[in-house]
């Protein structure tokens, strides 16, 4: 269905928050500190492609650090905290290079951080970004907390991997089952059966790492499957969850790597 853009003025006129010139639930920096989903971008609604993470920013108003997740790639930069209350440039934001199977949201991300020179509380929970013109082009909520280990529990097909989808109609298609209580994991990476454990650091909720899997020695018509799904797990080091209910791997750069979907 095609997205129609109309106006986010117009709802923030009902609320009276008119623009970002208003004095009315001005916001202090602050206030911008921690992670916040973008869920509107020039009054229409983002909806993440499925399997795709749903783009997020975080502010360290401390140290004037921006980082986050573009719904494709990683972002980062930095801001003046020293700036005057309720001004925010984030024009020159940098991010990685990878590719996903749909780039709608990421453009619009992008192309809509590029215009913020100003933010605002928007009612108790949200907060807006404005351009020069003080017009608001993106509505941010507070993000939830991260996915936790639990939510790996039990079984997962695995329906990416190093950026590929994997086929349907494998003879093994693969897939990993996780035990968290034991720390380990079993499953198929297409041809070989896997096995063995998994790492986290209590200090990072969402940091997990594969140094200890193994698998048969099996040699298949073709292994060019198992390959990447060998290589992801490898370069394995976070988690979290995507739009639509499926887990994330991501590599040390933020790359996502795998894409898990519950059995």
């Amino acid at each position: 269905m095609k997205k129609v853009f109309v106006s986010l003025c117009m709802a923030a006129t009902v609320a009276g928050l008119s623009s970002c010139a208003s004095t009315k639930n001005a916001a202090t920096l602050s206030s911008l500190s921690g992670e916040w989903n973008i869920i509107e971008i020039n009054g229409s609604a983002v909806v993440p492609a499925p399997n795709q993470e749903f783009p997020f920013i975080g502010f360290d108003t401390k140290t004037g650090q921006v980082y986050g997740n573009s719904g494709c790639n990683r972002l980062m930069g930095s801001f003046d905290v020293n700036a005057n209350p309720g001004q925010i440039d984030l024009g020159a934001l940098g991010s990685t290079r990878m590719m996903c199977p749909d780039m709608t949201v990421e453009k619009n991300v992008l192309a809509a951080l590029g215009q913020v020179k100003k933010y605002k509380r928007l009612g108790k929970e949200n907060m807006a970004l404005c351009a020069s013109s003080n017009r608001p082009v993106i509505v941010l909520q507070k993000k939830e907390a991260s996915a936790k280990l639990a939510d790996l529990n039990g079984k997962w097909m695995i329906s990416e991997a190093g950026g590929e989808t994997i086929p349907s109609g494998m003879e093994k298609q693969p897939f990993i089952e996780f035990n968290i209580a034991e720390k380990t994991l079993h499953g198929t990476a297409g041809c070989n059966v896997i096995n063995g454990s998994f790492n986290v650091d209590d200090a990072n909720p969402v940091a997990i790492s594969f140094p200890q899997v193994i698998s048969t020695m099996m040699a298949c018509p073709d292994m060019e499957v198992e390959s990447r799904v060998l290589k992801a797990l490898n370069s394995v080091q976070t988690f979290g969850k995507l739009a639509g209910g499926g887990i994330g791997f991501y590599d040390a750069d933020n790359n996502l790597v795998m894409v898990l979907v519950k059995k």
